[in-house]
């Protein structure tokens, strides 16, 4: 009975030290989102260069994330009071007259391309589409690589048929 007594004394102890120096939600999450912030910092968009890989298919995925405001599928005037800030955002494809929105919050990506330079502006908005920030991504499609060395009924050197 002893030894049952001084065991759960101990896992008590081990628990209580790894809950004070766990994180708060709070911490990790940001703040509740029924709570009103009085004063928030500027919405940011944060974009990474594009994956390599995808660029040789004609396809670019371009990941991203935001600051200070949360990427939902929520809209219009009423919408811009929500406190922590909510909005999404609008892209844009080679200077094009066009555009549309994103509210997944999810990596972009863009299929068939042509080979050659090309740039897409990513813009956060709020829930009322007014830009709050941006970024443009630059990249380049390779031209198609030559196909490899053929042999006999489309074999190749390394493959040869059989």
């Amino acid at each position: 009975m002893k030894r049952a007594f001084i065991g759960l004394v101990a896992a008590a102890a081990v628990l209580s030290a790894s809950v004070a120096g766990a994180q708060t939600a709070r911490e990790v999450r940001g703040p509740a989102p029924v709570a009103p912030l009085a004063d928030q910092l500027p919405a940011k968009i944060i974009v990474d260069p594009p994956l390599a890989e995808p660029l040789s298919h004609g396809r670019v995925v371009i990941q991203y994330r935001t600051d200070n405001l949360r990427i939902v599928p929520v809209f219009g005037p009423n919408a811009v009071d929500v406190s922590p800030r909510i909005g999404h955002i609008h892209v844009f494809v080679d200077d094009a007259s066009w555009r549309w929105l994103d509210a997944s919050g999810e990596p972009l990506t863009i299929n068939g391309f042509a080979p050659g330079p090309h740039k897409i502006l990513i813009q956060l908005v709020n829930a009322n589409h007014q830009p709050l920030d941006q970024a443009v991504v630059a990249f380049v499609i390779p031209e198609e690589p030559p196909p490899g060395p053929q042999g006999v009924e489309g074999g190749s050197e390394h493959n040869p048929p059989t």
